[in-house]
């Protein structure tokens, strides 16, 4: 998770900060480090805007991994609200590696539209 080498913290993300969205110029300084999906413990839920992920769901939430220094994660941070909206914690990958990513609690996502497919893209891509 943490590269005790270059300082680097390898960071999912599913929404917004994904290439191509509106918040991934906060990456900039960022290496990607490639595709991923996490296992299936997830949900993943629109919350209009932008999606959130859920702890002790039964969904593979569909991302990118970045390996962001100290910086850009307290830049992260700020965007996510973390710890008071979103909580930064440790995910597990379909490939075993441990990751950080930025979770919703259950209450705070209660009633909000499932994303079945746990890929934030494309269910916008298929609403519009």
């Amino acid at each position: 998770m943490t590269d005790k080498m270059n300082g680097t913290t390898r960071v999912l993300v599913y929404g917004t900060l994904l290439s191509g969205e509106p918040n991934h110029g906060l990456l900039a300084d960022a290496t990607f480090v490639g595709p991923a999906r996490t296992e299936p413990a997830f949900e993943l839920v629109s919350l209009g805007p932008f999606p959130a992920m859920v702890p002790c769901g039964r969904t593979a939430v569909d991302g990118e991994v970045y390996a962001v220094d100290p910086p850009t994660l307290d830049s992260l941070d700020r965007l996510e609200d973390h710890p008071t909206f979103y909580q930064r914690r440790k995910v597990r990958l379909q490939n075993g590696d441990e990751v950080l990513a930025y979770l919703l609690n259950r209450d705070q996502a209660r009633g909000r539209p499932r994303i079945s497919s746990g890929d934030w893209r494309r269910a916008r891509k298929d609403k519009w």
